[in-house]
């Protein structure tokens, strides 16, 4: 396939099936059907996912392959409409943004669907972090949690009535892992929230990877998304050395848009963050300081134009053409192509926000 080309995904699912799936869409039991990709075809269950996104006109699909029972070392995969996101790229840009950090995220990939004969468009390919998604990269995880709501905020509060959690385990979905694993997060949530100072700074790095953890944070920091540090990640326990590192997820609200797409302020997100981890994390002065010189270096080398912008007008380049297919999006090429200069001023003014706001992180 040229490099210019986007992969082409041919899903078929049965009329009837189809009437199923459309007569409630809050429906999570999936439906049968098959897709093609480069001329091979996959047996699939497939169902609408995401919230408020559902309610979009372009549906986004979860896919589950059952015959063969995976497609390239994946068991299930996203296909995300991105509907709300002008640019299309987001979603894409920011996870391999966090790459680029040196944090694991979800591989992503455009491409173009046809539903039954008739063009869906672009979308973009996301790969689920599940057990596959470690198996695919040799790496050993003990267990993965899903953040599917803002009590997975650390506390012991929950997050919009800020009264006693019930339960520890509020926010979180086992994805993976054995049932001792929700003890053990409990304990983890416990340390966190009651440690003292000293005790906190000795004691988290049985429990997180710390470096790994404010790279992430720096990397939810720098692409804006409010709703990352409460949600929109996923929890795994590393399994060689039994830390919890955190992976990002659901990022097309970035880069200067909000969920409805509207614009973010570049300054609308603070540089500590939102969430009791990070708080009691950045509390300690040795992490402080962490913090600092990792920020400080990202800001210099990958949250810059220099950096960004080659592999934004990439990306821009090799969607456009089906863009104009798109019979949800060809209408909105204006916008479209006015959000290149829109995300290169919001990492200029970004950029220079977070350097002003730095010094914060040098007080004791």
């Amino acid at each position: 396939m040229d490099n210019n080309e986007l992969p082409i995904y041919k899903l078929f699912i049965n009329p009837q099936y189809l009437i199923d799936l459309r007569s409630d869409i809050w429906n999570d039991d999936p439906v049968p059907g098959n897709v093609t990709i480069q001329n091979k075809k996959y047996d699939i269950d497939i169902v609408y996912r995401g919230s408020h996104i559902r309610e979009f006109k372009k549906k986004s699909y979860h896919v589950e392959f059952y015959k063969p029972k995976t497609w390239k070392g994946a068991k299930e995969i996203h296909l995300n409409a991105e509907y709300k996101d002008p640019s299309l790229i987001r979603n894409k840009l920011s996870f391999d943004f966090f790459s680029s950090l040196g944090v694991l995220a979800p591989s992503a990939e455009h491409v173009f669907l046809n539903l039954n004969g008739r063009q869906e468009g672009v979308y973009l390919q996301l790969e689920s972090v599940d057990e596959y998604y470690f198996k695919k990269r040799n790496l050993p995880v003990k267990a993965i949690f899903y953040a599917v709501d803002g009590d997975a905020n650390f506390s012991l509060l929950t997050d919009h009535e800020q009264d006693p959690k019930q339960s520890l385990e509020l926010g979180y979905e086992l994805k993976y892992g054995k049932e001792e694993e929700w003890l053990l997060l409990q304990e983890f949530i416990f340390k966190v929230n009651t440690l003292l100072r000293g005790e906190f700074e000795q004691e988290i790095g049985k429990y997180l990877n710390v470096e790994k953890y404010l790279y992430w944070l720096a990397g939810v920091v720098c692409t804006q998304n409010y709703d990352g540090f409460v949600h929109n990640y996923a929890l795994c326990k590393n399994g060689e050395s039994g830390l919890y590192e955190v992976l990002p997820w659901d990022y097309d609200a970035t880069w200067g848009r909000d969920v409805h797409g509207d614009v973010m302020d570049y300054d609308y997100v603070r540089l500590e963050g939102f969430n009791t981890l990070t708080a009691r994390i950045l509390d300690v002065p040795s992490f402080r300081n962490l913090y600092y010189r990792i920020l400080h270096k990202i800001l210099n080398n990958q949250f810059t134009l220099d950096f960004m912008e080659p592999r934004i007008q990439e990306l821009h380049t090799r969607i456009r053409p089906f863009i104009l297919k798109d019979p949800y999006k060809k209408d909105y090429i204006k916008e479209f192509d006015s959000e290149l200069a829109f995300i290169y001023q919001f990492i200029t003014d970004r950029n220079a926000y977070l350097r002003s706001e730095l010094k914060k992180l040098q007080k004791v």
